[in-house]
């Protein structure tokens, strides 16, 4: 008797999935415990394994297409054999239309959904990634998905109406502005329209790292006049590792396209007279920490006066935006895409506080803030990869060991 293969409920609220991808076709032989098909909820993506050997003989939901929970969307069993099983769709089917009407009519624009605004938008990926080749507006698309959520079929379906369209064309990004003011407009703007930004604070205590700047300045035979012990430069080391144990962080998404980048190209946010720039520091996880503080105080003096060569202005994997001169504690930077995160800087604070023998002491905390595109990495790995940037700022000899 063929075994169902089922979409699984992988939360209390969770009543469809998606089958992003089959792994195996029809007709093909499949081991027990061996991936048959990944599928995806809104938070995760999911594989699915065979509980038995045999083969794959029906698949009843074609990839970019959803189910409901627990409904079959393929069977495996012994080839030849016969299954009537039908996957239950989480979506409805049109009703039938008169065959001369089908070819002879355009279709028709859809009325754009009632959506408050900040209302979440529910999307499976396949359906974001088509939305967004196709320049789609997706709080214009209705779903027909569990609670309304915006299918591979609705996007398909869609047509912007003729004033959306319009608007769409004569608007522009940085209208009145000029030179840089412009080129910064159309790429914040961007940024914020093609990823899912979240920011995550918290404080790190660098007061040990002051003391150990302070000791190797204190037993260095040379003058270290360079950047070379920089805060600047001691928090770029402690980001470059965290990125090296964090390689999901250290990558580009662009296109619908997700690659992870071997070496670390830092970016380093600087304030010029017109507005903002990123010089790069390329092959940043190769340099010693002398190395990285000459390069990043050469690269910033050069962005500020005009010198720095243009190539140097492009391909970091990661940046920072410090604005530790402000007086800001936190903000909220916008991530330098293709980049998937970015790390603001806010003022050192002072904070009292009692030590192990129960003395008031004083420490000295960096407030950290770090965004990163929620479409490709979640809460837990984001706070983690902070924790360890914090974690080599708070044990600062292991950023020369």
């Amino acid at each position: 008797m063929a075994t169902e293969i089922t979409m699984p409920k992988l939360g209390l609220t969770m009543t469809e999935g998606t089958v992003d991808n089959w792994a195996k076709k029809e007709g093909d032989a499949v081991s027990k415990g061996e991936v048959v098909c990944t599928i995806s909820s809104e938070k995760l993506s999911y594989d699915i394994e065979s509980s038995v050997d045999g083969t794959l003989i029906k698949i009843l939901v074609a990839e970019g297409d959803d189910a409901e929970c627990t409904a079959p969307i393929g069977y495996i069993g012994e080839p030849g054999e016969q299954v009537s099983g039908e996957a239950s769709p989480a979506e409805p089917t049109s009703a039938p239309v008169e065959e001369n009407k089908a070819t002879s009519e355009e279709p028709k624009a859809q009325a754009a959904p009632e959506r408050k605004a900040g209302e979440r938008i529910f999307i499976t990926p396949l359906a974001r990634k088509l939305a967004a080749e196709k320049g789609f507006d997706i709080a214009q698309i209705n779903g027909s998905g569990g609670n309304g959520r915006i299918t591979r079929r609705d996007v398909q379906r869609h047509q912007p109406s003729v004033e959306t369209t319009i608007a769409a064309a004569s608007s522009t990004v940085g209208a009145g502005l000029k030179g840089m003011r412009k080129t910064i407009a159309e790429r914040m703007m961007h940024s914020l329209q093609s990823t899912a930004q979240v920011t995550i604070q918290q404080k790190a205590d660098i007061t040990n790292l002051l003391a150990f700047k302070k000791e190797l300045q204190s037993k260095s035979s040379v003058p270290l006049k360079d950047g070379q012990l920089s805060i600047t430069t001691l928090l770029s080391k402690a980001v470059i590792l965290a990125l090296k144990e964090t390689p999901d962080m250290n990558a580009w998404y662009q296109d619908g396209s997700y690659e992870k980048q071997e070496a670390v190209h830092l970016g380093m946010a600087v304030a010029v007279a017109d507005g903002l720039v990123v010089p790069v520091v390329e092959d940043a996880d190769r340099m010693t920490l002398t190395e990285l503080g000459k390069t990043l105080n050469s690269r910033i003096t050069e962005a500020r006066d005009g010198s720095l060569a243009g190539k140097h202005y492009s391909g970091s994997t990661f940046t920072i935006s410090n604005l530790g001169k402000s007086g800001a504690e936190y903000f909220t930077p916008i991530i330098n895409t293709p980049e998937i995160g970015i790390l603001g800087v806010g003022s050192m604070q002072s904070q009292l506080a009692f030590d192990e023998n129960r003395e008031v002491v004083e420490l000295k905390k960096l407030p950290l803030s770090l965004t990163f595109d929620h479409q490709i990495l979640d809460g837990s790995p984001a706070a983690e990869f902070l924790g360890r940037i914090i974690f080599y700022l708070e044990n600062p000899y292991s950023l020369v060991f």
